[in-house]
């Protein structure tokens, strides 16, 4: 009889319950990881209320931290090792992967999406999706690190020379790991956009120069505080139809806009005669590389990114079901939810 594992199953979009399931067996080129720790993403939130799609049942969560208890990975990764987890799965042979587009790979699959994730007190993973953490990163950190390597992978598609000004719409999880990266860059100024008034707050904190509501004349306060010229770069960070088109409309003619948001939209309007008139250049990321995690590690280790200021929930695996409405509520000052396994 198959060993059993305690796990939230979403077994329907809005519905989520603890289940009794069968532990994963790895396979020849897997690793079984024990999961210590799993965050929840703005993707969990749109798989959670069917706004992406998935495979039902499936056990969410794709920002996993635990530690080796079977199998063995490259660079000494053997079991009692604390590892990261990289969620996206890729076949290692395809056009885009002997290219080193692993993340785009068409037979890929991501866990907790396609493949079960770390909702849960075991997952398995490939051997080279597995990176060793050290010390002096927490396990909070350490799921953490995930979504903080999607960051990083993105600013390598738009590097950020010193000097260049950016525009960061807005200032959740994501708008402020990349206003600390365009921070660690040399950017200014650096501008921050949202209706929250504690985010802009926490920004200013994380480098940011200036940080300007949603509500007020955004444009006109952007060009001045450019010399009139706009931005370089302008990161869009919400996912919405809406806010990209702000993006395209600050943006300076031949800037770069990049659209880090996931928009589950199938419509909207654009303001699409800047393309031409402005000559911008668009550089969308998905996911992140394997190559990102190391280094993404290295930068919470050496304190060039601080994370632990963004974590305001740690709570019990069990209580999954709240956290995610919690966090698709948007109230209070919420930022980065992170799942626990007891003990």
């Amino acid at each position: 009889m198959a060993e059993l594992m305690k796990a939230m199953v979403l077994t329907k979009p809005g519905h989520v319950e603890l289940q009794d399931v069968p532990r994963p067996v790895p396979a020849d080129n897997e690793v079984l990881v024990k999961v210590s720790h799993s965050g929840i993403c703005g993707t969990d939130l749109k798989i959670y209320g069917g706004g992406m799609p998935a495979i039902y049942p499936v056990i969410m969560g794709h920002e996993i931290t635990g530690t080796i208890v079977e199998g063995q990975a490259p660079g000494g990764i053997k079991p009692g090792t604390r590892v990261i987890v990289d969620p996206t799965v890729f076949c290692g042979t395809c056009y885009h992967c002997q290219r080193n587009q692993t993340n785009l790979c068409p037979n890929g699959e991501l866990l907790g999406r396609e493949r079960n994730g770390g909702f849960a007190e075991y997952v398995t993973a490939p051997k080279q999706n597995v990176f060793a953490l050290p010390d002096e990163v927490s396990d909070e950190e350490a799921a953490f690190t995930q979504v903080f390597s999607t960051c990083v992978h993105a600013q390598r598609m738009a590097p950020i020379a010193p000097e260049e000004s950016v525009v960061i719409i807005g200032l959740g999880v994501s708008g402020q790991l990349h206003t600390q990266l365009a921070k660690a860059a040399g950017a200014k100024p650096i501008i921050g956009i949202t209706r929250s008034a504690w985010k802009r707050d926490l920004a200013q904190e994380f480098g940011a120069d200036l940080t300007l509501d949603q509500n007020n004349d955004i444009k006109a306060q952007v060009l001045e505080a450019t010399n009139g010229i706009g931005p370089d770069l302008v990161i869009e960070t919400a996912g919405k139809v809406e806010t990209l088109a702000q993006a395209m409309e600050l943006v300076r003619i031949g800037g770069r806009v990049l659209p880090f948001g996931i928009y589950t939209e199938t419509e909207g309007k654009l303001p699409f005669y800047y393309f031409y008139y402005k000559e911008i250049q668009i550089l969308n990321a998905r996911a992140s590389k394997g190559e990102a995690f190391p280094a993404s590690v290295d930068l919470v280790h050496d304190g060039v990114v601080k994370l632990k200021p963004l974590i305001t929930h740690v709570l019990p695996m069990s209580k999954l079901e709240e956290a995610l409405t919690m966090l698709a509520q948007g109230t209070g000052k919420r930022m980065k939810v992170i799942m626990k396994n007891e003990p």
